[in-house]
């Protein structure tokens, strides 16, 4: 699709992220936001603000900071470059590390559409962007649902940081379809012709079970851009689609999310607080995450038909790169106790992890799980179980597949060689039943 077909057709402004010409304005702005200076002054200087002339003081002595850093700033890259400065910084308290993988096998002057796994709100794009930055790679576009944006200073925040606005709470079927379309339209306008990476996430919302998987809605609202007798898989190869796999030790959140599922399964609903997901971002930002890796696969180039095709490569994709940690591995074991896998997967690990560090997060991970009220501990544990989970599944197709392309091989080449039952095809290849493997299927919430 051309460019002058996506601006004759849609217009973007109120979604896209905010151009280096709108920067000043919407920092003067955010320089006089009450409530975003009330809340640099709680975590700079929370003494003061335990009265009420000590806030006004406060949000004073933070207006007046904010407002000479933000007078160096002119440009979003300028924007972006002061928040990885104090993102590294951050790290070296709020992480033992980071990690990148995969990243020799991408272009840093190529765009991608970078979809990945999903466990926190903001840290998952900052961390994505973070290693892009730093192997001189343009950070990305961050895809960024419109039930985040409740407040305005948020709203400036996140577009000032090449976010753009997924609009979920449009009202009525002809207008959730035309955001779709608006959205679709945008991806595709900036990865084809403005040659700007994009990143969102797999599935709409959070794995808070720990379950990665990828919803076919959200590849076939990528389509919907398509032009005129594209197919289904042109129309995403365009998009140059490179799976993301972001693992962390420790999940900052993890005794929230364990509440929320926890009231999903005993009363079957769970109600937010108003500012719950601000709450979510800040925890997730400012909690122990331990040590952190971010796994890039290779772009999809893979044949493939449909939305479920294509859902299954990235879905594969992102679970064999994710990097099983320790915590995953002891709540695994907890649950399900120990196998010849799982051995195997410690064994793996044992070269980053050694026996003494072992024991001492086991240690660690048991306190942790001590602060869960004894009703929703299965839950906390199936959280950090579920990757390893996966990870045995995915072997378990694996090696079914590359068996039946071994007795297919061995058909082909000795003529009296019996035919290959249906049930050992390649395309079609058989797992044992999900009752039978070790997933807490009760906790796919979604």
């Amino acid at each position: 699709m051309s460019k002058a077909v996506l601006n004759s057709e849609f217009d973007f402004d109120d979604i896209r992220p905010y151009r280096d010409d709108e920067v000043r304005g919407v920092l003067d702005r955010l320089s006089v936001d009450a409530e975003f200076l009330d809340i640099l002054a709680g975590l700079k200087l929370p003494r003061l603000k335990r009265s009420s002339p000590g806030r006004r003081l406060a949000r004073w002595l933070v207006g007046l900071r904010v407002r000479r850093v933000f007078a160096r700033i002119n440009t979003v890259h300028d924007f972006q470059q002061l928040i990885s400065v104090h993102l590294h910084a951050h790290m070296q308290v709020a992480s033992t590390g980071i990690s990148v993988r995969g990243l020799a096998a991408l272009q840093a002057d190529q765009a991608y559409l970078f979809i990945s796994n999903h466990r926190d709100i903001a840290m998952d794009p900052a961390m994505v962007n973070l290693v892009l930055d730093d192997h001189d790679f343009n950070t990305t576009r961050i895809a960024i649902g419109d039930n985040l944006l409740s407040k305005p200073f948020a709203s400036d925040l996140m577009r000032i940081n090449k976010s753009f606005i997924v609009k979920r709470s449009s009202a009525g079927r002809r207008e959730k379809l035309a955001a779709l379309k608006q959205l679709s339209a945008y991806i595709r306008h900036s990865v084809v012709e403005e040659n700007c990476s994009i990143w969102i996430a797999q599935s709409e919302g959070r794995a808070k079970d720990g379950i990665d998987k990828t919803e076919t809605a959200m590849l076939k609202m990528l389509a919907l851009s398509k032009t005129k007798g594209q197919s289904f898989a042109q129309a995403l190869a365009e998009l140059r689609i490179v799976p993301v796999s972001i693992s962390y030790e420790l999940d900052p959140c993890d005794g929230d999310k364990t509440r929320e599922l926890h009231a999903l399964r005993s009363e079957g609903s769970y109600q937010k607080d108003q500012y719950e997901d601000l709450k979510s971002i800040y925890a997730g930002i400012m909690g122990d995450k331990g040590r952190i890796v971010v796994a890039f696969g290779e772009p999809v180039e893979q044949n493939f038909d449909t939305a479920d095709q294509l859902a299954e490569i990235i879905d594969s994709e992102i679970i064999s790169h994710y990097q099983l940690q320790a915590p995953h591995l002891i709540a695994y074991q907890m649950l399900h106790g120990t196998n010849d896998p799982l051995e195997q997967l410690k064994a793996d690990l044992s070269g980053d992890v050694s026996e003494s560090e072992w024991a001492e997060k086991e240690l660690l991970f048991k306190q942790r799980l001590e602060t869960i009220p004894p009703a929703e501990q299965d839950i906390f544990l199936a959280m950090y179980a579920n990757p390893v989970v996966q990870a045995l599944q995915l072997s378990e197709v694996q090696i079914v597949t590359e068996t039946a392309s071994s007795l297919t091989s061995s058909s082909t080449s000795q003529a009296a060689s019996p035919p290959i039952s249906q049930t050992t095809s390649p395309a079609t290849p058989q797992v044992a039943d999900t009752d039978e493997l070790p997933v807490q299927r009760e906790l796919t919430f979604k």
